[in-house]
Formats: structure tokens, C-alpha cells, sequence
């Protein structure tokens, strides 16, 4: 309960007794750069700060970076229940950002879910537009990955090294959910809605989204930024017309559990037929 003002207080001590009057709009600023500096600090900027010195450390390591490999859901113990809970802890924490990033967005009283298309008000027209995306994206991703690793310019990628049990495909699914999560909602809907605010043009803001997303993924090489950049762009760009980020997480999923999932299932002769190995 707000305490009462001070019984000398003068009527025109008013303003300074009740609501604080806004912050001028350079304050707002600083303070929404701030934000997204903290916001990006404990999530996809600290990993983007990694990425780069793991690529400096792989490029002066001595191996050339297509000798080199990198596993993108390795196993934390080999005892099967302590290995789920890490797994499952890994998951969760990852998803503070996320929370975060939408409690933010959720300032005086306004849906965040909403503000940024994150809903199930058309599910079925979301779906369909994720398949595209994914289609549009994941084939023309796996051609540029072929092409990297043949040019040295890309790791070998294995997408999981989970030791086999009963929760290992539920692990791997919810896995590729939470990256969708985290990176669609941060670095599309949560990054974009504050430049904007900013007033930052439509381009930069789409380019910076773009960038943002290739630089943590410099960890696999060259290939992988350019990639996930393009990504970027197209993903950024779709959000920017129109304000929905359901279609992209859906896409992120549906590309990841391929990866995750569906690249464990491909026989060895045909990854090396590939060249994805």
C-alpha cells in the first residue's frame, strides 16, 4: 500500500509526493539498451561472445577446421538417470531467457505472448507456414553444409552422442524445442520489438537480428554463420511483416528434430555419400 503523503507537504509538492512523471525519452532509451544488453548477456550474446573465441581457438588449434568435430547434444554422465537429469536441467535453465525475455515485453499490463505472435490463434496456418520455412531453410541448409565441409570451411557436426535409453528421443525433442524457443523469441521477437521501440530502421534491424543469429553459431565454422544468418534474414524479415513468431518456432522445431533426431537414423553410407561427414 502506497503511504500517505507528509501532512506539511505543499500542493505543489504534489507531483513530487504522488506518480513519478515518464522518463524522458532518452532515458527510456539507455534504459531499453541496457535491457538488451542484460537480456542478450545471459543468453545468445554470451553465447555469440563464446562461439567466436571456440572458432579463434579452432583455427589456431593446428588441425584444419574440416579435421575438427563438435557435438551439439553430448551425454553428461554415464549413469542413464544422472544423464536425463542433466539433460532435463540443461533444458529448463536454458529457458530462463526466454521467460525473461517475455516478462519484459509484458510491461504495463500487455501480452507479450500476444505482442509477438507466440500464440495458438491459427495453429493449423502457423503449421503450414513452419513446414515452408523449414523446407525453405533445412534443404538448401544441408547443400551449404555439404559444400563447406568439402571446402574445409565447416566442422564435422554430430548432432547427438546420447547414450541409448527409453528418454533419449523424448531428450532430443524437447531439446529442439527449447532452441527454437530461445532463439526465435530472443533474438526475433524480443530483439526486434526493442529496436523498433528505439526507432531503429527496418534494415538494421533485420541485419542485426541476422547477424546475431549466425555469431553464435561461428562454433561450427564459417559455413554455419553464412548459413545461419541467411536464416536469419528470411526469419527476421517474416517476423518484421508480420508479428508472429509461432510459424518460426515451429520451423526451428521441426529443423532440429530432423537434425537431432531424423540424422541418427540416416545409414553411414549415405552421410558419407552426402559428404556430411
Amino acid at each position: 500500500m502506497t503511504a500517505p503523503p507528509p501532512t506539511d507537504a505543499r500542493p505543489d509538492d504534489a507531483a513530487a509526493v504522488g506518480t513519478a512523471p515518464p522518463p524522458s525519452q532518452r532515458a527510456y532509451r539507455r534504459r531499453i539498451t541496457t535491457e538488451i544488453w542484460i537480456v542478450l548477456g545471459l543468453s545468445l550474446g554470451k553465447s555469440g561472445l563464446y562461439a567466436v573465441v571456440n572458432l579463434i581457438d579452432r583455427l589456431t588449434a593446428g588441425p584444419p577446421l574440416g579435421d575438427q568435430t563438435t557435438t551439439l547434444n553430448p551425454s553428461r554422465s554415464p549413469r542413464p538417470w544422472l544423464d536425463l537429469t542433466y539433460q532435463l536441467l540443461q533444458v529448463g535453465f536454458a529457458l530462463v531467457p526466454v521467460a525473461l525475455a517475455l516478462y519484459l515485453l509484458s510491461a504495463n499490463g500487455k501480452s507479450a505472448v500476444r505482442r509477438i505472435g507466440l500464440d495458438f490463434t491459427r495453429p493449423w496456418r502457423d503449421l503450414g507456414i513452419g513446414v515452408g520455412l523449414a523446407a525453405a531453410i533445412g534443404i538448401p541448409g544441408l547443400g551449404l553444409y555439404a559444400i563447406a565441409r568439402t571446402l574445409g570451411l565447416a566442422v564435422e557436426v554430430q548432432a547427438s552422442a546420447l547414450n541409448a535409453a527409453w528418454w533419449t528421443i523424448p531428450v532430443l525433442l524437447l531439446a529442439a524445442l527449447q532452441n527454437a524457443l530461445l532463439e526465435e523469441v530472443i533474438v526475433v521477437g524480443y530483439l526486434m520489438e526493442r529496436l523498433r521501440e528505439l526507432r531503429w530502421s527496418a534494415p538494421a534491424i533485420v541485419i542485426t537480428s541476422a547477424l546475431v543469429r549466425g555469431s553464435y553459431h561461428l562454433y561450427q565454422g564459417w559455413g554455419a554463420f553464412v548459413g545461419n544468418a541467411i536464416m536469419g534474414l528470411l526469419f527476421a524479415e517474416y517476423y518484421r511483416r508480420k508479428r508472429r513468431v509461432m510459424p518460426l518456432v515451429m520451423a526451428h522445431t521441426l529443423m532440429d528434430t530432423f537434425v537431432f533426431v531424423g540424422y541418427a537414423l540416416i545409414p553411414a553410407a549415405w552421410i558419407a555419400m552426402l559428404g556430411l561427414n
